[in-house]
C-alpha cells in the first residue's frame, strides 16, 4: 500500500483535490466564484510558460533528431495515427448521434433569445474557408506568435526552426545545445509551477462546477449524456487497444499508470494546451523517445482532438435536427465525418476552443451566424470531457507513433531517452 501511494501520491493529491473542488462547487453553487481566481492563478502560470514551452520542446527535438530520414519517418507516422485515430472518432460520435438522437426534446423555439443575444464580436466579419485554414496555420507577424492563442502556428514555426538548425549542421551545433537546455529548463520551471497545482485546480473546478451545474441540466442533458456515454467507451476502450497495439499488455499497463495525471490535469483546466507539460512528462516516464515526444504532443494539443472530433458531430446533428435537415442519407453521413475530421483539427487548445470549430460549422454548412449561440453552450457543457479525450488520446498516440518508427519492441529498447524529470 505504501509502495502503491509513493508511486500514485502526486495523481492521488491530485484528483482528490479536484473531487474536493467538485463537491465544494455543488455545495456553494454560484457562490464558488470567488475561489476562481485561486484557479486562474495556476492556469495563468502554466499558460504563462506555454510558448517558450512550445518552442524550445518542439524546435530542440527537430534540432537534435539524428537525420531527415528519421524526422521524415516520425511526421509520416504522426500524420497516420493522427488521421487514422480522429477518423474512428468521427464513425463513433456518428454512428451513436444517429442511433441515440440527441436532439430529440429540443426545438428551435427554445433558442429564440439566445439567437438575438449572439455575440456581435463573432459575427462581424465573415472570413472564407480557405482564409480561415491559412489563419489556422500561419500569422502575418512574427509577434503573434508570442500568444497561446496561436499554438498552432507556433508549432509549426518552431518545426522549421528546428529542422534549419538541424540542416545547419556543425554550425548549428551550439545553437542546438542552447535550444536542449532551454527544453530541460522549461520542464523544471513546469515541476515548480505544479506545486501549486493541487491548490489551484481544486479552487479552479469548483468554480466551474458551481457555475455551470445547472446549465448541464438544461435542455442539452441528452447530448451530455451521449457525449458521456461515447467518452467512457473511447477513453477506456479505445485508449486501452491503441496502447495494446502500440507494445501489446505491458504498454496497456504502462499507459495506465502515467495517464492519470494529465487526464487529471485535463478535466481541471478544459484546455490541451494548459497539458502539455503533464503529458509531455507522462510519456517520458512511459518510455517514448526524447524526439518523438518533443513532436507529438505540442502538434497533438494543436491538431489532433478526438474529443473536439465528437463534439463537432454534437453540433452539427443538433443544428441539423433543430432545422430539419436529412442526416441519414450517405452524403449526410459523411459530410458529418469530414467536417467533424477539421473542426477536430483547427479548434483551439484553450477552453472551449476559441469558436473556430462552431464558426467552420456554419460556414460549411451555411447556417446564419445568429445560431452561433446554439452550439456554443454545447462546447461548454462538453469541455470537459472533450479535454479530457483531447489531451490523454495524444498522450497514446504518442506510443504508437513510437511503434510506428521505432518497431514493436520500441517499449523495451534501450536507446536513450530524454531523463525522467520527474514532476510532481
Amino acid at each position: 500500500m505504501k509502495k502503491i501511494f509513493k508511486n500514485y501520491k502526486s495523481t492521488i493529491i491530485l484528483l482528490c483535490s479536484v473531487i474536493i473542488g467538485g463537491v465544494v462547487g455543488s455545495i456553494m453553487g454560484p457562490r464558488s466564484s470567488v475561489l476562481e481566481p485561486f484557479g486562474k492563478l495556476f492556469i495563468n502560470l502554466m499558460f504563462m510558460i506555454l510558448v517558450p514551452l512550445v518552442f524550445f520542446s518542439v524546435s530542440s527535438a527537430m534540432a537534435n533528431i539524428s537525420g531527415m530520414k528519421r524526422l521524415g519517418k516520425i511526421m509520416g507516422s504522426i500524420m497516420l495515427v493522427f488521421l487514422s485515430t480522429a477518423l474512428i472518432a468521427a464513425i463513433i460520435g456518428t454512428v451513436g448521434a444517429l442511433i441515440m438522437k440527441p436532439t430529440n426534446g429540443l426545438h428551435i423555439d427554445m433558442f429564440k433569445s439566445l439567437m438575438k443575444n449572439a455575440i456581435e464580436t463573432q459575427t462581424s466579419e465573415k472570413v472564407s474557408f480557405l482564409n480561415q485554414l491559412v489563419n489556422t496555420f500561419t500569422v502575418s507577424d512574427f509577434v503573434d506568435l508570442l500568444s497561446r492563442k496561436n499554438m498552432l502556428q507556433l508549432v509549426i514555426f518552431s518545426i522549421i526552426f528546428g529542422i534549419s538548425v538541424s540542416l545547419s549542421g556543425e554550425k548549428g551545433k551550439p545553437l542546438a545545445n542552447i535550444l536542449e537546455a532551454g527544453s530541460v529548463t522549461m520542464m523544471k520551471v513546469v515541476k515548480i509551477i505544479m506545486y501549486y497545482a493541487p491548490i489551484g485546480l481544486g479552487c479552479y473546478f469548483a468554480a466551474i462546477v458551481g457555475q455551470l451545474g445547472g446549465q448541464i441540466l438544461n435542455g442539452y442533458l441528452r447530448i451530455f449524456l451521449l457525449y458521456i456515454i461515447i467518452s467512457v467507451i473511447y477513453y477506456f476502450g479505445f485508449f486501452s487497444l491503441y496502447a495494446f497495439i502500440s507494445g501489446g499488455k505491458n504498454a496497456v499497463t504502462v499507459f495506465w499508470k502515467n495517464a492519470i495525471t494529465p487526464s487529471v490535469t485535463a478535466l481541471a483546466t478544459c484546455s490541451s494546451a494548459a497539458c502539455i507539460p503533464a503529458n509531455l512528462d507522462a510519456v517520458k516516464k512511459i518510455g517514448v523517445p526524447y524526439d518523438i515526444s518533443e513532436i507529438v504532443i505540442p502538434l497533438g494539443a494543436n491538431m489532433h482532438k478526438d474529443g473536439s472530433v465528437f463534439g463537432g458531430v454534437m453540433k452539427i446533428t443538433l443544428l441539423m435536427g433543430l432545422f430539419g435537415k436529412d442526416m441519414t442519407s450517405l452524403s449526410s453521413i459523411l459530410g458529418i465525418i469530414g467536417v467533424s475530421l477539421l473542426v477536430g483539427a483547427v479548434m483551439g487548445a484553450i477552453p472551449s476552443g476559441g469558436m473556430i470549430g462552431e464558426m467552420l460549422i456554419l460556414s460549411v454548412y451555411g447556417f446564419s451566424p445568429e445560431v452561433l449561440p446554439i452550439i456554443a453552450v454545447v462546447s461548454v457543457i462538453i469541455d470537459a470531457p472533450a479535454t479530457l479525450l483531447n489531451s490523454t488520446g495524444n498522450t497514446v498516440c504518442s506510443m504508437l507513433v513510437a511503434r510506428l518508427v521505432e518497431g514493436k519492441n520500441w517499449l523495451k529498447s534501450d536507446k536513450e531517452i530524454m531523463p525522467d524529470l520527474n514532476i510532481k
